[in-house]
């Protein structure tokens, strides 16, 4: 039977907007009097959930409110959630950063914490003695730390820096560093917040790698805090869903990402967007559908891509164009494409024309793409350019596909593979 060694029961914690105080130094003592003797705070006002998209009435927001699980030893737990669901405040309570405003947790262990750059780092220290200090937070021996000390440095890849105050370090190398000592140092349990991100893709493969043993191979449990699901896949066996600071699903890691995918995420992938009409347009894109049947419209990078037009045709233009301007999520053009080939708007055809434009299979790698459209003609110039209107998607790896048998993340935005052929052999 596995052991329980992380319990919360009814974890809620409350923040005040604005002024911190009570708003008088007499009720300031009588929330600290009360607090020393163990009681409830006398001024705790029933608070609203934390939706930071709409302004409340109340002054007070409950970040997290009524939180309670269990997780065994060994367990690698994903917690997940949109940007300001609670995950950060639960990591901040399980790693007694802050107290929860009501109920209890309990741990079994030593926790090493990795929430956000240069936790736990003296900024004058060098990264050496700064291994040593968090190692001393732990309750470590220096022989135990000395011990660990060539490993820590090498999976850092810092050691050019280590004898060097860590204040002049980056913050990727912050990140090396600290994760390569709360991962290395021997506690029971390893809190990681989303602060990976801040890594390249090769350090962020390797931290998912070691964290991957420290839960399987050394039987450690492990919190990990993440938006990418492919990660939480690969790491996690069990996960839980916050939604505006309450948990609203815990399970398998499998269930858990279908369920944030399906009823949290799905809202935000827009798949189909509407144009205003324009009657004085002689041609228009009026709708543009990228066809999805899938519940959580996620694709696959082994399905297809296909959009669907509505284009109002109201007067010949001869050589007019469609075009697709595919970006990544950081707005650099990776596909372009256009029907200009053709010269199907010169036959005076009036009405609403139906399309297709079918992407080639497997075109794109892992990621969040926005797609825009636009009408071209080379005698008027642009006749609709729209690009504030974007169909937004997301893809990941087919665990089918090429890429995934050599276990490749992020390869590159393109996917297709090439041709390979042997030309000659030269036997000597």
């Amino acid at each position: 039977m596995s052991k329980v060694v992380i319990k919360a029961e009814n974890i809620s914690k409350q923040y005040r907007l604005g002024m911190v105080g009570t708003g008088t130094v007499k009720d300031d003592f009588k929330r600290w009097w009360s607090n020393v003797r163990g009681k409830e705070d006398p001024f705790l006002k029933i608070g609203e959930s934390n939706d930071r998209a709409t302004k409340g009435e109340s002054d007070y927001v409950w970040s997290l409110r009524d939180i309670n699980f269990e997780i065994n030893q060994g367990d690698s737990v994903g917690i997940i959630g949109r940007n300001g669901a609670g995950k950060s405040t639960l990591l901040k309570i399980l790693s007694q950063v802050t107290q929860p405003t009501t109920g209890k947790i309990y741990t079994k262990g030593r926790i090493a914490s990795l929430l956000e750059v240069g936790t736990g780092f003296h900024p004058e220290m060098t990264g050496r003695e700064n291994i040593y200090l968090n190692g001393a937070i732990l309750g470590m021996r220096k022989h135990e730390i000395t011990r660990k000390l060539d490993e820590i440095i090498a999976f850092s890849g810092v050691e050019r820096y280590i004898d060097t105050p860590v204040k002049r370090y980056s913050s990727g190398m912050y990140v090396r560093l600290a994760f390569a000592v709360a991962a290395h140092l021997e506690s029971e349990i390893l809190i990681v917040d989303e602060v990976l991100a801040v890594g390249d893709a090769d350090f962020q493969k390797k931290c998912l790698g070691k964290m991957n043993d420290v839960s399987k191979g050394e039987g450690r449990t492990v919190l990990f805090v993440s938006h990418s699901m492919a990660s939480v896949k690969k790491l996690c066996n069990k996960g839980v869903v916050l939604h505006q600071g309450t948990s609203v699903f815990q399970g398998n890691v499998n269930d858990t990402v279908d369920y944030y995918e399906n009823n949290l995420i799905a809202t935000d992938r827009i798949l189909e967007i509407e144009y205003t009409i324009n009657e004085s347009l002689p041609l228009q894109l009026a709708k543009v559908k990228l066809l999805n049947n899938k519940a959580n419209k996620l694709f696959t990078t082994l399905d297809d891509l296909v959009f669907e037009f509505n284009v109002i045709s109201r007067d010949n233009i001869e050589g007019a164009y469609i075009t697709i301007d595919l970006k990544d999520i950081n707005d650099e053009l990776i596909y372009w494409s256009g029907d200009y080939s053709s010269d199907r708007f010169k036959n005076n055809i009036k009405g609403i024309i139906k399309m297709e434009c079918k992407l080639p299979k497997g075109l794109l790698t892992s990621g969040t793409y926005n797609v825009s459209f636009a009408v071209f003609s080379p005698v008027r110039g642009v006749v609709q350019n729209e690009f504030t209107k974007v169909i937004s998607f997301e893809i990941e790896e087919s665990q089918t596909s090429y890429l995934s048998q050599f276990n490749i993340n992020y390869p590159g935005k393109i996917g297709l593979p090439s041709t390979w052929e042997v030309i000659n052999v030269n036997n000597e």
